[in-house]
């Protein structure tokens, strides 16, 4: 006999078809059509996070409404702009088709549907409440947009800032350095050490652009390349965590983000021990993953959770492992992490309102000191010799 059985690996094929009777002779894998569209899409598509906020959204309110779930996914494509999110809900309609779950489905586009999605939704479809659960995918995703905006709103008026300094210093540096570099050698009076270092660094720029510009791009590519290796991006998070009012924020936003995943995955239905798997992977300083990791193991030794957040106060606050450790006590951990997420996420609202007020003085201080640098640098030279001169 020949033909095609869906099966998680060969192995336990072999085994099923034996314990029927049965004896497999050879067993090759056939790749489905979704595998190649799910590699094609992670390498040439991209589904913003707003976009899957309103899918949730969409299909919660489809689903409650009375759709079923393939009629739901097949409106949702049409009203769709994004072609990669309309190939993935073809992809999703065809399995609810072929008789499989959403959330197997959903297996196929790791990168579009990672970290919580997965698991909730087969939560969800488990329970036989799935439209209340996608309401709090989208809830706790909408969250997690709304505290990357706050945090990318507050840090783009200072980039900007940088970003124009730098810019004007090259363009003075190129173009009106050397025109007074000129007159000095032309007067021929003794210049002070900062112009001297001046003048050394616009004719290092100005002699050598190219050059100049294409080590810019090799440092660019070279802090990009040393961030993604381990070491470096562990002693960069670890730094900081150390910076003044920064290092707080993200203390605050690792915490708020830890307690408002775990709570909405509780609440679904899974197990603390894979709601701490998927926080680890939901969160990204290489110290919380490893704190959480850490947590897990604990967890299986059967130690409680806020002994954990208890041993790292320099992570969490105090108020994470005391809260928790009511909500265990109680037997409602899963409404105490949502409250301290509430709490925190409020936090981190008010510190990036203020962190804008603290940055400008700054920035001014900076811009200040920079400008009163170079002025006295090449305002000096020119009193020496007006001095001469009388």
């Amino acid at each position: 006999m020949e033909g095609i059985i869906e099966s998680p690996d060969k192995f336990t094929l072999a085994r099923e078809l034996r314990e029927k009777g049965n004896t497999p002779i050879s067993i090759e894998e056939v790749k489905e059509k979704e595998g190649i569209l799910s590699v094609k899409l992670s390498f040439f598509s991209r589904v913003s996070l707003s976009e899957k906020i309103m899918f949730t959204n969409n299909l919660s309110g489809m689903l409650t409404a009375g759709l079923s779930l393939s009629r739901a996914l097949s409106i949702l494509e049409k009203q769709s702009t994004n072609h990669a999110l309309c190939d993935i809900l073809r992809g999703l309609e065809e399995d609810i088709s072929k008789g499989n779950s959403l959330s197997e489905g959903m297996k196929k586009f790791p990168k579009i549907f990672s970290g919580i999605f997965v698991p909730m939704v087969h939560a969800g479809e488990e329970s036989g409440n799935l439209p209340s659960t996608l309401t709090e995918v989208g809830i706790s995703l909408k969250k997690s947009y709304d505290l990357n905006k706050k945090i990318k709103g507050a840090m783009t008026y200072p980039g900007i800032i940088l970003c124009a300094m730098i810019v004007i210093g090259i363009f003075m540096m190129i173009y009106v350095v050397p025109t007074l570099t000129k007159t000095f050698k032309d007067l021929g009076t003794e210049l002070p050490t900062s112009t001297k270092i001046i003048i050394w660094i616009s004719d290092t720029i100005s002699q050598h652009i190219i050059l100049f510009f294409a080590i810019i791009v090799f440092v660019i590519i070279g802090i990009v390349l040393l961030s993604k290796l381990k070491l470096v991006q562990r002693y960069f998070d670890r730094i900081i965590l150390y910076i003044p009012v920064i290092g707080n924020i993200v203390k605050e936003v690792n915490t708020a983000r830890t307690a408002r995943t775990m709570s909405s995955l509780l609440l679904s239905g899974v197990s603390i021990s894979n709601s701490l798997s998927i926080t680890e992977e939901v969160l990204q300083n290489v110290h919380y993953k490893e704190l959480i990791h850490k947590s897990i193991g604990s967890i299986e030794k059967g130690m409680v959770l806020s002994a954990s957040f208890k041993e790292n106060i320099f992570l969490y606050p105090i108020m994470m492992g005391e809260m928790v450790e009511v909500g265990e006590e109680t037997g409602n951990l899963s409404k105490m992490l949502l409250d301290i997420a509430n709490f925190y996420e409020n936090e981190v609202d008010n510190k990036t309102k203020d962190l804008s007020t603290i940055i400008e003085p700054v920035l001014m201080l900076i811009i200040g000191a920079v400008v009163g640098i170079f002025a006295v640098s090449m305002i000096k030279p020119m009193y020496s010799v007006m001095n001469n001169i009388s």
